[in-house]
């Protein structure tokens, strides 16, 4: 997002880069690398920038329409990354999320480039058929000058953007590819029906709550807060109650957390003893607002609501909402960044300095590229996750449940003879390589924190990634 201020008319401050931001991270985190400087500059490089105007006819009018779609790293192919539809679109923006889409996918092992797209629309001003005939025009784009494919760069929804535009954009591509046998591996979060892959949808929400759990189950970290180690009863405030949102204070809710906050556009709500979730949004879809819900009280300003006492706060909408200007009046002991960079650098600093514990978004989020992974995998593997072994794996697990109640003379209760003989489902699988990804990632990032006596996790974390990167520059040889 772009900042400006009018303070003084001969002087206008520079605007806020946001990928420089993600720049001064790296110069950070290069000092803790083995890496020559010309290796380091490529791996800092966005490789492609496409920029574009393509003609729409909305209405009665032709809109010219501006989008792009950024390649930051080849080191591995294909590139990866979502595609937004926002005003706050622009070059700038989609440069540094496809910066940290590279060092995500390094942080958590995908084998992908990092990659991002968006179009500066307002999705709300447009008719079902506009979006239509606008993703389908983008996606044209984008094939004219091989900027998608299943081995090249694939896509994903982002804000503003769902399954339903991830179906045009894999039916279009697949129209102007006939004969591609891997054409809906083009792009990732599509429907079930159309190759997607069960448990995307909640995967990047879920992928958070896995992290934090992670991070919170560490006894060390806990104790130099004063607090138990696990989720059950830590107080939990979420800004922004979209797909990542929503689902992580789902899981931190079934986990035994208590949700004390949500912030949305409109505002925010909170209370000390916990909001019903399931309930909030019943009200939110009865009124068109989180205000006004029952024993809560109402922030009309949503960032006052991150200011609010809590354990844990996750940040899950836009980026820069936590700045110079609101870093020191943040209570939360630790903060999980749902979204991308809703941290600016200046905030890390005055948070680090508070000793909070800042869980960076280029692992937390990662989620939904690790499950968008697994849909690519099943697209060009063509068949369903767990539909070779989850009845051999049912047969077996009875004839051992059989043995087992032989030997002993006893049975099982009917709630246990069902989990014990369930064969893992699509989703059942998708989650546990969520799960094991996440925990994995995490103690990386820890332990190499702690190794090289790094002050923050953000810094150890794009340690991890620039480690990752510049072995695979190196084993390329692309440098002689």
């Amino acid at each position: 997002m772009v900042e400006t201020t009018t303070a003084t008319a001969a002087k206008p401050q520079e605007h806020y880069s946001f990928f420089r931001g993600v720049e001064r991270n790296f110069d950070k985190a290069a000092t803790y690398t083995r890496f020559e400087t010309g290796i380091l500059e490529q791996i800092k490089a966005c490789n492609s920038v496409y920029r574009m105007k393509f003609p729409v006819r909305i209405g009665e009018k032709i809109e010219v329409i501006e989008a792009y779609r950024v390649q930051h790293s080849h080191h591995k192919l294909p590139c990866k990354g979502g595609i937004r539809y926002s005003m706050d679109v622009n070059q700038d923006e989609v440069m540094a999320l496809a910066a940290l889409m590279t060092y995500k996918c390094a942080i958590v092992n995908v084998p992908f480039g990092g990659g991002k797209g968006g179009i500066k629309i307002n999705p709300r001003n447009y008719t079902v058929y506009e979006l239509e005939k606008i993703t389908r025009r983008y996606t044209s784009e984008l094939v004219k000058k091989n900027f998608i494919g299943a081995g090249i760069d694939v896509p994903a929804p982002d804000y503003g953007t769902g399954a339903r535009e991830m179906s045009w954009i894999a039916d279009t591509y697949a129209s102007l590819n006939p004969g591609d046998v891997n054409a809906l591996g083009c792009v990732t979060g599509k429907p079930v029906s159309q190759g997607g892959v069960r448990g995307r949808t909640e995967a990047t929400g879920l992928g958070v709550f896995y992290g934090v759990r992670e991070v919170v189950n560490v006894k060390e970290d806990m104790d130099k807060f004063g607090l138990p180690t696990g989720i059950a009863g830590k107080r939990v405030i979420v800004q922004g109650l979209g797909n990542v949102g929503y689902h992580a204070a789902r899981f931190f809710h079934e986990a035994g957390a208590i949700i004390v906050g949500i912030a949305e556009y409109e505002g925010g709500v909170y209370d000390a003893k916990g909001l019903d979730l399931a309930k909030l949004v019943e009200h939110r879809k009865a009124t068109g607002s989180i205000l006004g819900f029952a024993g809560a009280t109402d922030f009309k300003q949503s960032a006052e609501v991150m200011e609010q006492d809590c354990d844990i706060l996750i940040p899950a909408a836009l980026e820069n909402v936590i700045n110079a200007s609101n870093a020191d009046r943040i209570k939360a002991k630790i903060i999980g960044e749902g979204a991308n960079g809703p941290l600016t650098p200046e905030a890390d600093e005055i948070l680090n300095a508070k000793g909070v514990i800042v869980v960076p978004d280029m692992y937390l989020n990662a989620g939904g590229v690790t499950v968008s992974y697994f849909e690519w995998l099943k697209n060009l593997s063509h068949v369903r996750f767990g539909r070779m072994d989850k009845r051999f794996s049912e047969n077996q697990n009875s004839q051992i449940l059989k043995t087992v109640e032989n030997l002993t003379g006893k049975a099982v209760t009917e709630i246990e003879r069902r989990q014990l003989l369930h064969g893992p489902d699509e989703v059942d699988l998708v989650y546990s390589g969520l799960e094991d990804t996440m925990i994995g990632s995490y103690h990386e990032i820890r332990d190499t924190m702690l190794s090289l006596n790094i002050p923050d996790m953000r810094t150890a974390a794009f340690v991890v990634a620039i480690n990752k990167v510049g072995v695979a520059y190196e084993e390329l040889g692309i440098f002689p």
